[in-house]
């Protein structure tokens, strides 16, 4: 398993983003529960491009290349 390779499509990296963003404003706004800091996880992954579960699956939402 190569843990560097990036698994996730770039619409699914900012789908991620937003939904973290929105978790983690939780936090600050609405219930401000601590559960709304569970948002820096798909915001980690987001950015990173890397979904640990993904790689143990051996899932991955990228379009494959074609080879040369």
């Amino acid at each position: 398993m190569d843990f560097r390779v990036v698994n996730e499509h770039p619409v699914e990296r900012v789908v991620r983003i937003v939904i973290g963003l929105a978790l983690v404003s939780l936090a600050f706004v609405g219930p401000r529960t601590l559960w709304g800091w569970l948002g820096i996880l798909p915001i980690l992954t987001g950015a990173t491009g890397l979904c640990p579960l993904y790689t143990v699956l051996g899932i991955s939402t990228c379009s494959k290349k074609a080879a040369p």
